[in-house]
């Protein structure tokens, strides 16, 4: 069955305010909101919610904190920003990096793992901004930094474990991230 992720999320901002959170400043994600004319707490949202990840075929890349380069691909590869959503798990992880490792977007449909292509993997968690309502995006379908951290760093790990070269940004960090888009190639990826 087919669901509008983004209904339900935009059905979450509180009447008066555009970030989902109310006057006091508190978010209410875990309270029970309606879609589709049924009640639902944030917990039964895991059919709504995916890991999701923009892949860009690069040619180059790189990600800057503080005017030092943090992490940087010099040959074709990937270059995958990750959102986390609040329903996601290791399971998303271990997919997502599957997925990323086995994507046949390179030259000569080609995969990362048939040419051992490099890969640099940002956290991203505006991935999940709604800009539907109003001119400020909300960001409340996106996972918190303690929820989000372990997972972009299990999507790292996976890939590793299945033998690809990675490379990082900084979770949390201000980041200056280049890259030469080849083709231009770029996905969005829910999984």
């Amino acid at each position: 069955m087919h669901h509008d992720r983004g209904a339900v999320f935009a059905d979450h901002v509180h009447p008066g305010t555009m970030n989902g959170l109310d006057e006091s400043g508190t978010d209410h994600f875990d309270d029970h909101f309606r879609h589709n004319g049924q009640s639902t707490k944030a917990a039964d949202v895991a059919e709504f919610g995916a890991m999701r990840a923009v892949v860009q075929r690069v040619s180059s890349a790189s990600v800057v904190v503080e005017g030092q380069v943090v992490g940087a691909i010099d040959e074709p590869g990937l270059l995958v920003l990750v959102g986390v959503t609040h329903t996601d798990g290791q399971p998303e992880a271990a997919r997502l990096a599957a997925k990323l490792w086995g994507l046949r977007i390179l030259h000569g449909e080609k995969s990362c793992s048939d040419v051992d292509a490099p890969l640099l993997v940002i956290s991203q968690f505006t991935l999940y901004g709604d800009a539907r309502r109003g001119r400020r995006p909300t960001w409340q379908a996106a996972a918190p930094g303690p929820v989000a951290e372990p997972l972009v760093e299990a999507v790292v790990a996976e890939l590793r474990a299945l033998g690809a070269r990675v490379e990082t940004g900084v979770f949390g960090a201000d980041m200056k991230v280049s890259l030469t888009n080849d083709g231009p190639i770029t996905l969005v990826l829910d999984v």
